[in-house]
């Protein structure tokens, strides 16, 4: 008996979202739609802090409780608290500002690895990334990027409070299984994610690349894996869904035409988007993936980049060049760096 025909309707059962999956989507969708409409509408600036923040607090954890609300709230003040210590006292002197980075850093991959709070841990990763590189040029207003970042955190756990009210769960998803690590296995972790996020800055910095924001974040969403084999991976996964972010976000563009500064039109054009790349996330049932990928790409390019005075072809092709060299830029090292760490009992993976 051929088992053809089973594995073609197990694949299209996979590809069917359950009904929790289906309420997740919705929340995904509007829960970021909601932070652009918002932010566009009063006029904040940073959008990107409004648009993505929403779906990583719905898109990477399949529940929300007080304590995940807490987590995101909190992490938004400590990453504010973080950048300023940082600038404060070490800001003329590089040296002492990559030690900093690097022990701020270690902190975070330390809180993933080893304890409860991975979500405090991550997205406060992504937040403190994004502020220790745009707050060191003296163009931007510090103030309103740490007001942006608040108000961001607090509006999406309003956002989330609210979508799981008008869409509550059927029934209470299961939380991801934690990883029972070794003490070096924790090291290996904390280490390879410090040392290359540290790395990330060190590059961004001196090469002046403020407008590469998407490569950026992506060089430190790949590292959550915190392992060689989990970050070449998520890395491959994220250069097809920055792709595929950035294609989509083309083609809305195109669409949209002379109407992109209708408001209203082009917050429905980006539900629309956000529904087909969530669906894709949760599709794949893989965290990180191909689809949070372009999940949060579309949430960059349409939060920080859609406005009616700029061309967003140009700078979509931008940015998929540069998170992909970004990308196989930083494999190189974390190849190298996990070779190196295995070769040490402390640090053996």
């Amino acid at each position: 008996m051929s088992t053809k025909p089973m594995a073609a309707e197990t694949a299209a059962a996979s590809s069917q979202l359950t009904r929790a999956e289906q309420r997740r989507l919705l929340r995904i969708a509007f829960g970021s739609c909601g932070g652009f409409f918002i932010c566009k509408l009063m006029g904040w600036p940073y959008g990107v802090f409004f648009t993505v923040f929403p779906m990583l607090l719905l898109g990477m954890l399949p529940k929300f409780d007080r304590l995940i609300a807490a987590q995101f709230v909190i992490g938004a003040f400590m990453n504010v608290a973080e950048v300023w210590f940082l600038y404060t006292f070490f800001e003329p002197y590089p040296v002492l500002m990559t030690m900093g980075v690097f022990a701020v850093y270690c902190f975070h991959f330390r809180l993933m690895a080893s304890t409860p709070y991975f979500l405090l841990g991550a997205t406060g990763l992504v937040t403190l990334s994004t502020l220790l590189h745009f707050s060191s040029y003296v163009d931007t207003n510090i103030m309103d990027m740490v007001a942006s970042t608040i108000l961001a955190s607090i509006l999406s756990v309003v956002l989330a409070a609210v979508l799981y009210w008008l869409i509550p769960e059927g029934e209470p998803a299961p939380m991801p299984p934690r990883q029972a690590l070794t003490p070096s296995q924790i090291n290996h972790r904390t280490f390879m994610g410090a040392i290359l996020g540290t790395l990330s800055f060190m590059v961004f910095q001196t090469l002046d690349l403020k407008d590469s924001l998407s490569a950026q974040v992506a060089t430190m969403l790949v590292l959550f894996p915190m392992t060689y084999q989990g970050t070449l991976i998520a890395a491959w996964k994220r250069c097809k869904g920055v792709a595929y972010g950035c294609a989509l976000a083309i083609v809305m563009q195109l669409l949209m035409y002379d109407l992109i500064s209708h408001l209203l039109l082009v917050t429905v054009a980006m539900f629309i988007t956000v529904l087909m790349v969530a669906r894709l996330h949760l599709v794949e049932r893989a965290g990180s993936g191909l689809g949070f990928g372009a999940l949060t790409t579309v949430g960059i390019l349409f939060g920080q980049y859609m406005q009616p005075d700029k061309d967003i072809l140009y700078g979509t092709a931008y940015r998929l060049t540069s998170v992909v060299c970004a990308l196989a830029v930083l494999m190189i090292f974390a190849y190298l760096l996990d070779g190196l760490l295995n070769r040490f009992n402390l640090t053996r993976n």
